[in-house]
């Protein structure tokens, strides 16, 4: 006679499936508990900032710096022109968009590898996306800011919606702060914030600054934005997150000022909630 001595743990998802959101509400529809609630995430524009060189860079490494005795910060650099030139390669060579999506995140980690340095005296290193999973919060009792890739570690999975990876610096930046429960999301790009119309455009000028809105209502905005469409989709099912800036990195204080908590550029409201 053989024993079973399978130990059986009682949860209500077992032998169920995890599909039924009926199902899973009690259990799931729970906030998570906030692993870092005392966090800033600051994303800085690849192609906005990294790429103007020192003219752009230099005085937001400034600003930063002065920043550390206020705030903790885990700050994220995006991809500039060097990716797009890596699509260019890629797509001609024929490249699946997941093996597109790394040779990108690549860019995004050398231009932290440059603010990093910069930082450097004040004890900021850069660190890898393992790292940031698992040991970020040994690193911030070390020093005021650590600097990492803002590109999501999709690495080679296929979204099949596109041939250009749709998930890019700023849905990374924005996936890492709301998964750590962070206090608080700062995109630093080169303009003050969405507009109705693209201020680069041949209608520029017409164009009208979008203070307040809501990720739902940028949903149905056509043309171009400051940042991933696929942010949008993302703001929608935030747990932590209320609300981002998107700030004019290249015009000095406004980084402070939104850190501070002033209204300096663009506030989207996600689809968090406070309980």
């Amino acid at each position: 006679m053989t024993e079973n001595t399978i130990k059986h743990v009682a949860s209500p998802l077992a032998r169920q499936t995890l599909q039924d959101k009926d199902l899973t509400r009690p259990v799931a529809g729970r906030r998570p508990v906030r692993i870092l609630p005392w966090l800033q995430v600051v994303k800085i524009g690849g192609r906005s900032i990294m790429d103007r060189g020192a003219e752009a860079i230099l005085p937001v490494v400034e600003e930063i710096r002065k920043l550390l005795p206020e705030h903790r910060l885990l700050i994220l650099t995006g991809a500039g022109v060097r990716a797009r030139h890596l699509y260019g390669v890629g797509l001609d060579l024929g490249l699946p968009v997941g093996s597109l999506a790394p040779l990108a995140a690549s860019e995004a980690g050398q231009n932290g590898h440059i603010l990093a340095s910069l930082l450097a005296p004040e004890g900021v290193s850069y660190i890898e996306h393992p790292t940031i999973a698992s040991q970020l919060a040994i690193h911030l009792a070390a020093a005021r800011a650590v600097v990492g890739s803002a590109f999501p570690p999709y690495h080679h999975h296929e979204f099949p919606n596109s041939r250009i990876p749709t998930h890019r610096g700023d849905t990374g930046a924005f996936l890492l702060a709301d998964a750590l429960g962070a206090a608080g999301l700062t995109i630093v790009e080169d303009v003050d914030g969405v507009y109705d119309a693209d201020p680069n455009g041949p209608n520029g000028k017409q164009a009208k600054l979008i203070r307040e809105t809501t990720s739902a209502e940028l949903a149905g905005i056509e043309g171009a934005l400051p940042f991933d469409r696929a942010l949008i989709e993302v703001m929608a099912t935030a747990r932590h997150i209320e609300r981002v800036q998107i700030v004019n990195g290249l015009v000095p204080g406004r980084i402070t000022a939104a850190m501070r908590g002033e209204h300096v550029g663009t506030i989207i409201h996600t689809g968090a909630r406070h309980n």
